[in-house]
């Protein structure tokens, strides 16, 4: 096969999506990296594997990229005895983190990084446990360990000081540590210590049979549990080789619409309250409320969890039940209107939002922002209309950008998108085709590997998965989910350099990324 110019050893998989599989040697790790990166890829994410299978097999360092073509994941097999790879932050710098998190969970090393910090272990694992390495476990390894300090770059001068805030947060928020040095109240520098929710779900997907994780999918980010279900599902079904039916797809996108509308009413709502506009915080919790309760009412569940199964959905929508959810998106519509109106209107919130937080097209570009942050930034990427899938070909999804990239311009995308959703979702209730709602899934007795993508309402969410039909009701060999906050939060540290410490709040709610997504 022939992507990017390259002529790769490879396959397509059998997805909705135009994906691609291929593995590469090591000088050609690098050279692709570059060319890619020099071209307009996207590194979409990194991730290690151990393949060991008997006596064959091994080690194996993966990347998904997004290319002209579509999606492309190289496996590089790394050598018995040492466990490295090249380094490719050079080319993309939202790999950094990724790569520490490889090392911290198979203990594969990039070659040369000047960042070795462990990024998931925070010092409790025993000593050199490596939780994905298929021959070790928790009780074999050894007693835990002290809990280390994380060695925080300091900046030195006059009149720095640092403010640590967090991990524990105010409220509901789940932990983070975010250490900031300041001259007065402006920030010099922010650095951020995630992982303090790891969960070892990934090893988690190994102790799952294939067809009942995908409850475990939908559990990753509690706001995103569509986007990962179809992604996941969608994965499965690519190494199966089942096409699901249209109704099921129309359903599906359906959801995901759902879910993107659910989102940004919260955010909204809570964009108002950080600026001290409280009115706009009970007004879009007041909408949101009304959104979830139909939600649940029309699929069982306000989120809508585990509606997204294997070979389709559960749910099905009757024609009251079409009726209803139309009706909610004129009401809804027609308020989100007038209450745009007041936000652009409104003197003090525009005074906090404009200027604030700030990343250029250029910065977002370099450092890989994505999804609604990026397209607030410049960066005109959704998956709905680059890669339509079904039923997304048939709806001519119209992509919101921005070019200002401070809060005042993601606050507009949410806006745009928000109502683009909600035509969206009138358009699929009008147009949604007869047929069944679910297919039979039948798994392949062999090695089969499978990809899902799909563009949730904070980004793309990724779902690669290695299965193994010969190993019994226990088939998943690795499941790697990622989430758009990865690429993401690190942007977060350059967004506040030279705003001051009280608009963080504002800052970072408008990029609104998940912990839980990221601490898997």
């Amino acid at each position: 096969m022939r992507i990017s110019g390259f002529s790769l050893d490879g396959e397509r998989l059998p997805a909705p999506l135009p994906i691609w599989r291929a593995t590469v040697r090591s000088e050609t790790w690098q050279v692709l990296a570059r060319a890619l990166s020099e071209n307009g890829g996207r590194l979409l994410t990194l991730w290690a594997s151990d393949r060991t299978h008997g006596a064959s097999g091994g080690l194996v360092i993966s990347a998904a990229y997004a290319v002209p073509e579509g999606l492309l994941w190289l496996d590089l097999p790394l050598a018995e005895r040492a466990a490295t790879y090249p380094d490719l932050v050079p080319f993309f710098p939202c790999a950094g983190r990724l790569q520490r998190a490889a090392a911290d969970l198979l203990g594969v090393v990039a070659e040369g990084v000047s960042d070795r910090r462990p990024w998931l272990d925070h010092g409790a694992w025993p000593e050199n446990y490596r939780p994905l390495r298929r021959d070790q476990s928790p009780r074999a390894a050894g007693p835990h360990r002290e809990v280390t300090d994380y060695a925080f770059v300091r900046v030195e001068g006059d009149g720095v000081h640092e403010i640590p805030v967090g991990p524990v947060h105010a409220g509901i928020i789940e932990p983070g540590h975010f250490r900031f040095s300041v001259v007065g109240e402006k920030v010099q520098r922010l650095e951020q210590r995630l992982g303090y929710k790891h969960k070892g779900i990934e090893k988690r997907f190994t102790e799952l049979p294939a067809l009942q994780a995908h409850r475990l999918a939908g559990r990753m980010s509690g706001d995103s549990t569509v986007a990962y279900g179809w992604a996941y599902c969608m994965a499965l079904e690519s190494l199966a080789g089942c096409e699901i039916s249209e109704r099921a797809s129309w359903l599906r996108a359906l959801l995901l619409e759902r879910e993107r509308v659910a989102n940004h009413l919260g955010d909204l709502g809570a964009l108002g309250n950080d600026a001290a506009f409280a009115f706009g915080l009970a007004q879009f919790s007041r909408l949101r409320e009304d959104w979830l309760r139909l939600a649940k009412d029309a699929f069982g569940h306000r989120l809508m969890m585990d509606v997204v199964v294997p070979g389709g959905v559960t749910a099905d929508v009757d024609q009251a039940t079409a009726a209803s959810l139309a009706d909610q998106c004129d009401r809804i519509e027609r308020e989100v209107q007038e209450l745009r109106q007041i936000y652009d209107e409104h003197a003090g919130l525009q005074d906090r939002f404009l200027t604030t937080g700030r990343v250029s097209p250029g910065l977002a570009a370099r450092l890989g922002l994505t999804g609604l942050a990026g397209r607030a930034s410049g960066q005109a990427a959704d998956l709905r209309c680059d890669r339509a899938w079904i039923p997304y070909d048939q709806l001519e999804v119209k992509i919101a950008t921005q070019r200002g990239g401070d809060v005042a311009a993601r606050v507009s995308v949410r806006f745009d998108e928000l109502l683009e959703s909600l035509r969206l979702i009138r358009l699929l209730l009008s147009r949604l085709p007869d047929g069944r709602t679910r297919s039979e899934l039948r798994l392949p007795s062999k090695l089969a590997f499978g990809a899902g993508w799909v563009e949730g309402w904070r980004g793309e969410v990724f779902v690669a998965l290695e299965y193994d039909g010969d190993k019994g009701a226990h088939c998943i060999r690795r499941c790697h989910c990622h989430d758009p906050s990865w690429q993401n939060w690190p942007v977060l540290e350059h967004a506040v350099m030279a705003d001051i410490v009280p608009d963080f709040p504002l800052i970072n709610k408008s990029f609104n990324l998940s912990y839980s997504g990221h601490d898997l």
